[in-house]
């Protein structure tokens, strides 16, 4: 994939207002139909690990994931596991990132994408619902439906690619603590990334 320019700043999302999406309470339900078509619910997914993924393909943090590989790995690792990984772009009509369900497909296809779903919140219903502030943001739920991290992926806040190695990746500690029945031991984290187009 091509290289983007940078046209988005840093967010780091401090806010202190309530948020729907509380770490440590039921993760909101929502119901969406994928790129593929493909209908879900968030409570079908009840016994198994659910990772919700922020993405605008444009945004330059976005890109150092996915251009790495870094992303689809990630992807790939926790599915095979048993895990589900949807991605979620909120992007509303007219403003960057925004897609057709075609043109996400083939996006995603040239990407490598290996996450479970892809879709299109241009409502921004359901972004709003988890208060996703940044591309990406990241949420891990467990197999009761309980929201047990919430927060950055990892603890490189740059758009460059040579950190992401020896970052501490908070999405994946997450979910293997979950797996291996433990409390997740960084739960909440600020999210950094472009900030969501609603």
């Amino acid at each position: 994939m091509k290289k983007l320019l940078l046209t988005s700043a840093l967010v780091l999302w401090t806010g202190t207002s309530a948020m729907a999406a509380t770490v440590g309470e039921p993760a909101p339900v929502f119901t969406a139909t994928d790129i593929q078509g493909v209908e879900h619910t968030l409570t079908d997914f009840r016994g198994q690990t659910v990772i919700l993924e922020w993405n605008n393909p444009e945004c330059p943090y976005v890109v150092k994931h996915y251009d790495s590989g870094n992303m689809q790995s990630l992807q790939a690792e926790a599915t095979e596991t048993g895990a589900v990984w949807i991605s979620i772009n909120s992007a509303a009509e007219g403003k960057q990132g925004h897609m057709t369900a075609e043109i996400a497909n083939e996006k995603m296809s040239d990407l490598g994408f290996n996450g479970s779903a892809y879709i299109l919140d241009e409502s921004g219903e359901i972004g709003q619902m988890y208060h996703a502030k940044t591309t990406p943001h990241m949420y891990v739920i467990d197999g009761e439906g309980t929201l047990v991290y919430a927060g950055a992926i990892d603890s490189d806040p740059s758009f460059k690619q040579d950190g992401i190695a020896t970052a501490t990746n908070y999405v994946k500690s997450a979910w293997e603590a979950v797996a291996a029945g433990e409390e997740v031991e960084v739960s909440s984290t600020q999210p950094y990334g472009c900030s969501v187009k609603y």
